[in-house]
């Protein structure tokens, strides 16, 4: 186990230089930081002055040594625009993104494993079908089609009458296919404070109520791929000679799915999945730009708008720590479920 961290910590600290340089290397292309700060009115000796006092005249390779050597006291320098340190920034927008998260992370557990297994015991019945058929077209949908939909049906409603309002059967179809709308689609209300900066939607019924329709449309970008991947898995354990020899032994089909069968099934799911959950973190940025949910996805699309390089280099980093530390539990996790896996990589 200690080996296995150790390792893991080298991985980090690799993956996170590579990500700053990445980051740097394409400072240059993001635009002028000193126009958005002062404007087209500033003289242009004035400008020079603030590039020369920000250390933007230097070579490359000495401002990314500067960084450097203040990010590994967690200094990632000052956001231009918001002229203090971009881990506040950061550290301020970032509970709203892991909620955004955590919300469409629950939905997708709470569907996709149910739906999974249900379509692997009966992959004939018409509801196994129809599963699967809106898990094609969920695929398909890009994720900001799905946010508008969503905030049409049910934050703005859609009144559609096409059959006969005079008939009873007619009517009651049009009510069917008729949505009131009114569920909030803008920002995330009055969460309820918890300590410093942090603030929850999930400590009030009128935050949670915030938090669905961003949630659901999160969770439609993995939820099909889960569905399926689960289904796949289901499939081929159900064929396993142990799980033949279960139902010869005569026990009950209940125990076998849900407790032999579903914990095998759980194994790549847990691989696949674990990463797929962390890149949620990087899909937050069209859900949040149309709901205009208050998380990092949103401030980064403001700080590439605001040539903000400092906010946008802590942002890459912060992402690609946390897909780091994603994927280190998943292996953790990974060990834990099945025993007879090292994570040193020796034969168990």
């Amino acid at each position: 186990m200690i080996a296995f961290l150790i390792k893991r910590l080298f991985h980090a600290l690799l993956v996170m230089f590579v990500i700053s340089v990445i980051a740097f290397a394409i400072q240059d292309n993001l635009g002028d930081p000193i126009q958005q700060m002062v404007g087209q009115s500033v003289p242009e000796s004035e400008r020079e002055a603030l590039r020369e006092e920000l250390g933007l005249n230097d070579p490359f390779a000495v401002q990314y040594l500067r960084f450097a050597a203040n990010a590994v006291q967690f200094d990632f320098g000052y956001s231009y625009v918001f002229n203090e340190p971009t881990t506040d920034v950061i550290l301020r927008h970032l509970p709203a993104t892991l909620e955004l998260v955590a919300a469409s992370t629950f939905l997708i557990i709470a569907l996709s494993i149910p739906i999974g297994v249900y379509s692997a015991i009966k992959p004939r019945a018409w509801l196994s079908r129809f599963f699967m058929g809106v898990s094609i077209i969920g695929i398909s949908i890009p994720v900001f089609l799905t946010a508008i939909v969503l905030i049409q049906l049910f934050a703005i409603g859609v009144s559609w009458s096409p059959f006969p309002a005079d008939t009873g059967w007619g009517a009651w179809l049009n009510d069917l296919l008729t949505t009131d709308g009114g569920m909030p689609a803008y920002g995330r209300g009055d969460p309820v404070p918890v300590f410093g900066t942090w603030e929850t939607n999930f400590a009030s019924l009128e935050g949670l109520t915030y938090l669905v329709l961003p949630a659901i449309s999160l969770a439609s970008i993995m939820l099909p791929l889960f569905i399926r991947l689960i289904r796949a898995e289901m499939l081929e354990v159900l064929q396993s000679d142990y799980v033949k020899f279960a139902r010869a032994k005569g026990i009950s089909p209940r125990r076998i799915y849900f407790l032999h069968a579903l914990k095998n099934t759980m194994l790549p799911v847990i691989t696949v999945g674990g990463v797929q959950i962390g890149t949620l973190v990087a899909y937050t940025i069209l859900t949040e730009t149309v709901f205009q949910w208050p998380g990092m996805g949103l401030m980064f699309l403001d700080a590439i708008e605001r040539s903000d390089i400092p906010l946008i280099v802590t942002y890459l980093m912060i992402v690609g720590l946390i897909f780091v530390i994603t994927n280190t539990l998943v292996d953790l996790i990974y060990g834990l479920v099945n025993p007879t896996v090292k994570l040193t990589g020796k034969p168990a």
